[in-house]
């Protein structure tokens, strides 16, 4: 796969905690076996993100073997004083190659002056070489997850072997619709069938997940920057665009 917009990056960490909502109902969490869509798009919006465009989740290659590791959770309980056991299920010692690429968020047109592919490539490349704007979880705060650049497909892994075969995960979840990636004022849920082969899984885009695996969760609203409601947005001819002016009178600096 060649997408000129593409980055990759490897993501490691002792522990990793992809929750099966399922077993999220009775406060005991249990992971999935390997990072949903979804996960990975939050890794990769923690490295580096803005409202102009939006981060596709390629693949993922799993390099380590798959381990889960059981451990007690006191966690807060907010009713009463008495204290509450849990059972939590994480992955242990994990690590990641992952390839994602950005496309433009055309429901946001005010920022259609921000479309510039080369500078947000190149901010890309630049966070994972520092390990991201912001801290990495993988799939839970207590998680603690490490980014650095790397060449997909490089290195062993522990299922390159082809003798492993193909390994079937079942419906996963894959991940949720906003409204602000979608223009429906509705947040939404997206279910896949998880394969890996060879250590790598890959993921179809949002649209192309079946939508008989997309359910409807509750009406939500998208959410609207002003001037002073992002910091990203404070640039010269900002304001101009917000009160309906033409883009293209900016110079090249303002864009």
């Amino acid at each position: 796969m060649n997408i000129r917009n593409q980055v990759e990056y490897k993501v490691w960490g002792k522990y990793a905690l992809f929750s099966d909502p399922i077993t999220r109902l009775g406060g005991e969490k249990f992971t999935y076996q390997v990072p949903t869509y979804q996960a990975l798009k939050g890794i990769t919006e923690s490295i580096y993100w803005k409202p102009t465009f939006i981060w596709v989740i390629d693949e993922v290659r799993v390099m380590r073997p798959i381990r889960t590791e059981a451990k007690n959770i006191r966690p807060i309980n907010y009713t009463d004083d008495g204290n509450t056991l849990s059972v939590y299920t994480y992955l242990a010692d994990v690590c990641y190659h992952v390839r994602a690429h950005f496309v433009w968020n055309l429901n946001r047109p005010e920022l259609a002056h921000d479309r510039d592919e080369h500078k947000h490539h190149n901010i890309a490349r630049r966070m994972i070489a520092r390990g991201g704007r912001r801290d990495i979880f993988l799939g839970a705060r207590e998680c603690q997850g490490y980014v650095e650049p790397c060449a997909f497909g490089e290195g062993e892994g522990f299922y390159d072997d082809p003798a492993r075969g193909t390994t079937e995960f079942g419906l996963m979840v894959h991940g949720f619709d906003y409204p602000d990636e979608t223009g429906r004022d509705m947040l939404a849920v997206r279910l896949w069938r998880a394969r890996m082969e060879k250590g790598i899984v890959r993921f179809p885009a949002p649209e192309d997940c079946d939508p008989a695996l997309r359910r409807d969760l509750r009406p939500m609203r998208m959410k609207a920057f002003g001037a002073d409601g992002f910091s990203g947005l404070a640039e010269e001819g900002l304001e101009a665009l917000l009160k309906g002016g033409d883009p293209d009178g900016l110079d090249a600096e303002a864009r």
